[in-house]
């Protein structure tokens, strides 16, 4: 298949704060054409129609999946209706990119990869902090022995979101539709992050708690957690952070440190090398928040993937890591016990 002369044909199901940069970056791709969209409210679904030159137009996303214009569908749903829409899509041959987190339940997360898989479709998701070309480097590097064997790796994810955030939508801060607070929503992209550069974590020992947010889910967790390769490490993630602190990871091994956060590499020391050259260090690479160049990257990609039949820059099977590991730190926070992950 000609990657020049084909195009990928997208649907969107969920027209709320994060559709946009899908649009965007549809609108962008050469692979890409968004044909349709879906919402549950029919005006906004009608407004961001309009807004981007969509033609079609759904209030019940399976008639989108059966109606014949998409080849694959981006789900921007609420969170806990994630696993809903993508096991219809699967069942109806679409090809799926999930906006973060895959879902937030483990039960669903096992039915929505067993749907993808029978029905031969890919199913992605969207980290867009994996594609950077920082982190791609610092992964390679990591990968390469670098560092020597880890021994400490430590994600800092400090936010604030004051009551009036979590009252803005009903399902904020709720366990049925967020899956849990400052880890599940916001820190969830910083627990990928450093079990993704860690190479997998095993076993978790947490606390997790509403301080100071009236809410059912967590407001501040920290967690202490064993990757597989026997390091050590830390995540702190929080929504009451005043002001909010740069996302930060640490990363130690025996022969050396890199340590980057939201405005880039701070640090890369090497014993016997030295800190990197600012020639090596490359341009600054802003990661903070969501951004459409992040979100133009993955839809990309699952364009590509889907054009030349491979599998998507983060599946369903790598997706669902992060999810396990904070669920993981909810049942320690909740029992008291240090959790074992499958």
């Amino acid at each position: 298949m000609s990657l020049s002369k084909e195009k990928v044909r997208f649907g969107i199901v969920g027209c709320g704060t994060v559709s946009p940069l899908h649009a965007e970056s549809m609108a962008a791709c050469p692979y890409t054409e968004l044909v349709a969209v879906s919402d549950v409210q029919a005006g906004r679904a009608t407004e961001f129609a309009a807004e981007h030159g969509v033609k079609h137009t759904f209030t019940d996303y399976r008639e989108l999946l059966q109606s014949g214009l998409v080849d694959a569908v981006s789900v921007c749903t609420p969170s806990g209706l994630h696993g809903e829409v993508a096991i219809a899509a699967a069942q109806a041959g679409r090809h799926v990119l999930c906006e973060k987190p895959l879902e937030i339940r483990a039960e669903t997360l096992t039915a929505m990869i067993a749907a993808a898989d029978k029905g031969q479709i890919k199913l992605g998701a969207v980290y867009q902090r994996r594609g950077l070309a920082l982190t791609q480097r610092i992964k390679s590097a990591i990968d390469a022995g670098v560092l020597g064997p880890l021994v400490l790796c430590d994600a800092y994810l400090k936010y604030y979101r004051g009551q009036a955030y979590y009252d803005s939508a009903g399902w904020r801060g709720t366990y049925a539709m967020d899956g849990g607070g400052a880890l599940m929503n916001q820190g969830v992209h910083g627990v990928d992050m450093i079990q993704w550069l860690g190479g997998g974590i095993r076993k978790v020992y947490a606390r997790a708690a509403a301080l100071a947010r009236n809410i059912e889910v967590e407001d501040t967790a920290v967690a202490v957690v064993e990757f597989h390769s026997g390091a050590f490490g830390v995540i702190e993630g929080a929504t009451t952070v005043y002001p909010e602190r740069s996302t930060r990871f640490e990363l130690h091994g025996e022969r050396g440190t890199i340590v980057f956060d939201d405005q880039g590499l701070q640090q890369w020391q090497v014993r016997d090398v030295g800190d990197v050259t600012e020639a090596e260090r490359g341009e600054p690479e802003q990661i903070a928040g969501i951004h459409s160049v992040g979100h133009y990257r993955f839809v990309e990609d699952m364009a590509r993937a889907i054009l030349e039949d491979r599998e998507p820059l983060v599946p369903g099977r790598e997706a669902r890591k992060a999810v396990d590991i904070i669920l993981a730190i909810y049942e320690s926070a909740r029992t008291g016990r240090e959790v074992v992950l499958a």
